[in-house]
């Protein structure tokens, strides 16, 4: 799949095209069948039946929300649900929801809240509508998860199961093999209700028993087949503290959460869809109880994006930042948007990607090219050009004293900062008796057509001179220690003489007298495989050996004072940033975000 190498990203206040998708069709028929307004009333805050019933019509025509769990950072998985929901809301005047699903303690911390809304936000999105904050938390909702628990108990949809997970999975039956029931499931309300009660007041182990829906034990659907919705974890929460021993499912909470938030379309990934009609059953027995308002929210599900050469399972992630096969979470090598936004890619080249895939009930794969491409398509209208000099070697001008009467000289040399952006300005430096080049630019025995420098060779200095190759210098080992050449006389770029003398070749330079010393970090993919953990396989036996390699590289002047996160494009290097944790004027750090095409072309 591939987008186009000019395609602009919209901002996310912008008016965007909205590109016809099933999404799209079932919010339009909604919308239609309610006269274009919400049938929904809307209290202004989430909340119960009653609650909603005091508020007025729902101001949001839709309702959608972002509810990541705060166990891990976000990666780039996300940033399609992100943007889906968001944007859909954006594009129907509606409103989205940042919520936190914060109902496992155990494996939750603000670290991972802090970070989930800076990422938000970073790439361009807003839970603040009209004044008003929409970011909540599900375990604010823990008093009421457990009154609609307690009330599932007494109209008989509920049980407390005392078996051991094990016999609880020997009953529950496969595919082929219908469960059988538990032995407490009609032992009666007041049983049920009693143990629940001793099960919030810590009365009994980790373990012991868990709350389930009493469904059906011989559904095809396997989900239905009587879930859990409670069990007890003594932890403590990042939110309520130590406050709850018991804790909610997340197929029990999610629902819920939507309801109380008066969510309209609750946009859910692929893997859901056998979840669904455990929640259209819970919301219709909770609903049917008087606990929550209708309509009650619908959901859908919709396939999900897979970068290649990438892995997201957060597992697998924490285990690379664990093991040390990463430098953390924000190592730019990393699928995580704090590890992207370092290597420098742009919320609008990942928008851009977002949008260019659609929305299908497929899960899809996508070539990480595709998202190189976006990033290019943005940063070529916009990133300032500078030469660098990555695998330096010294280019010695033998007759620099004669030209320009002094070795002392700097003869004034520029180029525009950017060839379209006239309003960016001059870019300057200045030639002087010795030049950094890239090693490559020089072959003693030059391959076949090979236009740069050797020996009886001419070619043009960018912005400067035509020089000729008269040899080189080496040391005992044989490595070439220096270039020599001679420079041509009035053939500086932008004289009348610059024509005199055509030549094939054009190098990049630096002056050794003014060169900006770097650490250039020149990042590749983490792995060598597209699909690094297929078929089970150890994902970590695949890892690219080549993924980084750090060199000292020279900078023309102009890149001595950019600030920390200062994208730019090397000259015929590819697109760099100023490195957002360890850039220092006095220590400059560049991380290469990507060639200036696809080094990883079929």
């Amino acid at each position: 799949m591939s987008l186009p190498h000019d395609a602009k990203p919209n901002a996310p206040s912008d008016e965007a095209h909205k590109p016809h998708n099933f999404l799209r069709a079932i919010i339009e028929r909604d919308l239609e069948q309610q006269g274009g307004q919400p049938e929904r009333h809307f209290a202004g805050t989430p909340g119960d039946a009653a609650h909603h019933a005091a508020g007025p019509l729902d101001p949001a025509r839709i309702r959608t929300r972002f509810p990541p769990e705060p166990n891990g950072y976000l990666h780039i998985g996300h940033a399609k649900s992100i943007c889906l929901n968001f944007g859909l809301a954006r594009d129907y005047g509606g409103i989205c929801h940042l919520r936190f699903d914060d109902t496992n303690p155990e494996k939750e911390e603000q670290e991972y809240v802090d970070a989930i809304k800076e990422m938000v936000s970073w790439l361009g999105w807003d839970w603040n509508q009209g004044g008003t904050s929409h970011l909540f938390f599900a375990s604010d909702y823990f008093d009421f998860m457990y009154r609609a628990a307690e009330t599932l108990i007494s109209a008989g949809h509920a049980y407390v199961d005392e078996q051991t997970p094990e016999q609880m999975r020997a009953h529950r039956g496969d595919f082929t093999t219908p469960g059988v029931n538990s032995p407490f499931r009609d032992l009666g309300v007041a049983h049920h209700l009693q143990r629940f009660r001793e099960m919030r007041d810590g009365k009994h182990a980790d373990g012991a028993m868990v709350l389930r829906a009493k469904i059906d034990m011989a559904s095809p659907n396997i989900n239905l087949r009587d879930p859990a919705l409670y069990r007890i974890r003594r932890a403590t929460h990042h939110n309520t503290g130590d406050q709850w021993c018991i804790y909610p499912m997340y197929t029990f909470a999610h629902p819920i959460e939507d309801a109380l938030e008066r969510i309209s379309h609750s946009i859910c990934t692929l893997e859901f869809e056998d979840q669904r009609p455990f929640y259209d059953w819970l919301l219709e027995h909770l609903a049917e109880g008087g606990l929550l308002a209708k309509p009650l929210p619908r959901q859908y599900e919709f396939g999900r994006l897979n970068l290649s050469y990438v892995v997201t399972s957060k597992r697998k992630l924490r285990q690379l930042v664990d093991e040390g096969h990463v430098d953390g979470w924000d190592d730019p090598r990393m699928p995580t948007l704090v590890g992207m936004r370092r290597r420098g890619y742009t919320p609008e080249s990942i928008r851009t990607m977002v949008e260019g895939t659609g929305v299908t009930k497929q899960n899809a794969w996508l070539d990480y090219g595709v998202l190189d491409g976006c990033l290019r398509a943005d940063l070529e209208g916009k990133a300032a050009r500078a030469m660098a000099v990555l695998d330096p070697v010294k280019l010695k001008l033998s007759n620099y004293a004669e030209i320009f009467g002094s070795l002392e000289h700097r003869e004034p040399s520029g180029a525009p900062a950017h060839p379209h952006l006239p309003e960016l300005g001059q870019r300057q430096f200045s030639l002087g008796p010795e030049l950094w080049i890239e090693r490559e630019d020089f072959m003693e025995q030059p391959a076949k057509g090979y236009h740069r420098l050797y020996p009886g060779n001419k070619a043009r200095l960018k912005a400067g001179y035509v020089v000729e190759c008269t040899g080189c210098e080496k040391d005992a080992e044989g490595r070439i220690t220096a270039v020599l050449a001679a420079i041509v006389p009035d053939t500086k770029s932008g004289t009348p003489g610059a024509d005199a003398i055509k030549v094939k070749g054009v190098i990049t330079w630096v002056g050794v007298h003014e060169g900006v010393a770097a650490e250039v970090r020149l990042y590749d993919r983490l792995f060598t495989e597209a699909q690094p953990d297929a078929g089970g396989r150890d994902f970590l036996e695949v890892l690219n050996p080549a993924s980084l390699k750090v060199v000292t590289a020279y900078l023309e002047p102009s890149m001595a004072a950019v600030s920390a996160d200062t994208k730019v494009q090397f000259e015929r290097h590819g697109y760099f940033v100023a490195d957002r944790v360890d850039h220092r004027a006095e220590r400059p750090v560049f991380n290469k975000i990507t060639g200036l095409r696809d080094g990883w072309g079929k």
